[in-house]
């Protein structure tokens, strides 16, 4: 019996208070969290598919009751736990390599306190990577980072957080948000970082739609789905099709406000898909995810690492601050 391809799913665990920050919404300081009503209805959603996937902590919220809680929650259920930096900035190309360090060491010290193995993998808030950020996870003994987007949508993502957030969230960073036109060269295909010193990691990279390179996560066919229902299906299937066709093993990401209908998100009323019902987005998620059991065999980041092996290499050393 000839085995099916393989796919994954993985989480970023983006609380209410990162999504404010990143906007510019003094509310964040106070730390909101709806991790409390999202974490139990992403479990039982997983849980419904039998799945078990990766999710990627923030350790600023790790930290606290409820973070610590709803790690403890995600890894009894068998999920691994990944470490998505500790204060989710989405501008850590401008961070020293010393900060970097701190960012990790900070994140994975609150994930072990809060019940969960030592991560093995990484993602970059805003799929923000860069050449000291490979090193340090190298260093640091990861087996694979997520954190890029193969895609050319970076600019129009950013100018519409522009027109929408206040000119305060444009400075620091911001104004880079998301990255250029150039992601749209980056591999779709797993393959391995080699550093100087020769040391490998594996990049993973989050897939966007084989050829027209836009993406297929969670967040953006929720925003179709908005437009058209129809529409979103046959978009997702087609990526599916396309996936299968030219050998691209699909890494779907999803995220809490995947999940979540605005009245559990207050101020989040800039963020696409937060008029719809939280009821509706679990029907349709669960579309989603049922597609692509249809076709792949499903599993986490780090399983799919484990179960593959990525024979293309770049070296650390030439590539581009990819942001």
């Amino acid at each position: 019996m000839t085995a099916r391809p393989l796919a994954s799913v993985s989480v970023d665990l983006d609380n209410l208070w990162a999504y404010l920050k990143t906007h510019g919404d003094p509310a964040w300081r106070r730390y909101p969290s709806f991790l409390p009503s999202a974490v139990p209805r992403l479990v039982e959603l997983l849980g419904e598919h039998r799945l078990t996937t990766t999710v990627f902590a923030v350790g600023a919220d790790v930290v606290r009751e409820d973070g610590a809680k709803a790690v403890n929650e995600i890894a009894a259920a068998g999920h691994e736990i990944g470490n998505h930096s500790f204060g989710h900035e989405p501008w850590l190309h401008r961070y020293s390599r010393d900060r970097l360090e701190e960012e990790l060491r900070r994140t994975e010290d609150a994930i072990v306190l809060a019940g969960a193995p030592l991560p093995a993998g990484f993602r970059g808030p805003g799929f923000s990577v860069t050449r000291e950020l490979v090193e340090v996870l190298v260093d640091r003994g990861y087996s694979y980072d997520a954190s890029t987007l193969p895609t050319w949508i970076g600019p129009l993502a950013r100018a519409y957080h522009n027109r929408t957030a206040p000119p305060a969230a444009r400075d620091s960073g911001r104004s880079e948000l998301f990255g250029g036109f150039s992601r749209v060269l980056a591999p779709v295909h797993t393959y391995r970082w080699r550093t100087i010193e020769g040391g490998t990691l594996v990049e993973l990279p989050v897939t966007t739609m084989p050829l027209l390179r836009t993406p297929i996560h969670g967040s953006y066919l929720l925003h179709l789905h908005e437009i058209s229902p129809r529409l979103a299906r046959v978009y997702f299937k087609t990526a599916l099709r396309l996936c299968l066709a030219r050998g691209v093993a699909p890494s779907l990401l999803l995220h809490p406000t995947d999940l979540l209908g605005g009245a559990e998100a207050p101020g989040m009323e800039f963020f696409p898909g937060m008029a719809t019902p939280g009821s509706r987005k679990v029907a349709w998620l669960g579309w989603v995810l049922g597609a692509l059991r249809e076709h792949f065999d499903v599993v986490g980041t780090g399983e799919y690492v484990r179960r593959t092996e990525s024979r293309r290499e770049r070296a650390v050393t030439r590539m581009e601050t990819w942001r």
